[in-house]
């Protein structure tokens, strides 16, 4: 099965609002939430995918042939591409009733683990799915990152635990669902989170702590400050606030400001090998991709996912080797061409 075959098969399982397309820009979902879309008008989806495409890379082959690995480390876990499946929830009202959360979770985590990468699993405001994404991680020995939504810190306490019984070897916060609709207005509050609250959180996990939803250097010090292990360059897909810049125009910014103390993760528009390659170029240490990877589900299950993984894996490595990066650290931002 090639990705080609997945994406048409998904077209007839994945209805009403997405529309499975062959490149998932943004354009046909637009502004439709419920669904895939982007919050207000509904560009900044788009806006993320197109500045990945308005980046060029530097063809250099004037090199020595070298054995090419493309293997990432993360918290002590090896795995085959610095890219991993993003995490999405309430895959019933985005994406139609062909799958439950539990049912989408445990064939993204099983087949991303078979591809030798890592899956991030989303939450809600069903406690079910927390319950059920950290009972799939367990069953494959913690091979998962489970995502908690920014709650009071009564219920993140909660589903921390259910975390540690994952044994889940990281855990992370898409800070930035402060902006959506059914976590606002909440009693007790959820939303933003302080500082010291974040000392507090990171406190609680006990594992490695990745925060997702960083757009400025600013944040990105906070974060640090706070005691994260990892931060996620995101705009939540463009579905939390309107007219945000695209991720590709802050990454550079963000990874300066960390100075490699911290990892490093980028999502937003990533679709292809070549975009995974500009990120770390830019300064990222891995990219998260998460619509497609939808896609991939819907379209082929786990033998979907393994399509998906082997098209974006071999994209990355031609684009490498064409630049003459035969490991993850030689890739550098003079690869990127500059007008």
């Amino acid at each position: 099965m090639d990705y080609q075959e997945v994406v048409k098969n998904a077209r007839g399982n994945i209805g009403p609002f997405c529309k499975a397309c062959s490149v998932c820009n943004g354009a046909a979902c637009k502004n439709t939430m419920p669904g895939p879309g982007a919050k207000g008008v509904g560009d900044l989806a788009m806006r993320n995918y197109q500045k990945w495409q308005e980046i060029r890379i530097n063809m250099d082959t004037l090199c020595e042939q070298k054995p090419l690995n493309t293997k990432t480390e993360l918290f002590g876990k090896i795995f085959d591409y610095p890219f991993f499946a993003g995490p999405v929830g309430a895959v019933k009202l985005h994406y139609g009733d062909k799958y439950s959360d539990q049912e989408y979770n445990e064939i993204l985590l099983r087949g991303s683990a078979k591809s030798s990468i890592c899956a991030f699993t989303g939450d809600g405001t069903d406690y079910n799915v927390m319950i059920e994404a950290t009972a799939a991680i367990r069953k494959l020995n913690g091979q998962g990152i489970p995502t908690v939504k920014p709650w009071d810190m009564g219920t993140i306490r909660e589903k921390m635990e259910l975390v540690k019984k994952s044994g889940a070897f990281a855990v992370a916060m898409d800070i930035d669902a402060a902006g959506l609709p059914f976590l606002q207005n909440l009693n007790p509050p959820a939303g933003s989170k302080s500082v010291e609250e974040l000392k507090e959180i990171v406190k609680i996990a006990e594992i490695p702590f990745i925060l997702k939803g960083i757009m400025t250097p600013k944040s990105a010090q906070k974060a640090m400050e706070a005691g994260v292990q990892g931060i996620v360059v995101s705009n939540h897909g463009g579905r939390v606030l309107d007219q945000c810049p695209a991720t590709a125009e802050v990454l550079p910014s963000i990874a300066k400001a960390v100075d490699g103390q911290i990892k490093v993760f980028v999502d937003g528009g990533i679709r292809t090998g070549v975009d995974v390659f500009k990120a770390l170029a830019m300064g990222a240490d891995a990219a998260l991709i998460a619509r497609p990877f939808v896609t991939a589900v819907y379209g082929g299950q786990e033998d979907g996912v393994r399509a998906y993984v082997d098209k974006i894996g071999a994209e990355f490595k031609d684009t490498m080797k064409m630049c003459g990066a035969f490991s993850l650290k030689d890739i550098s931002g003079d690869m990127l061409w500059q007008e």
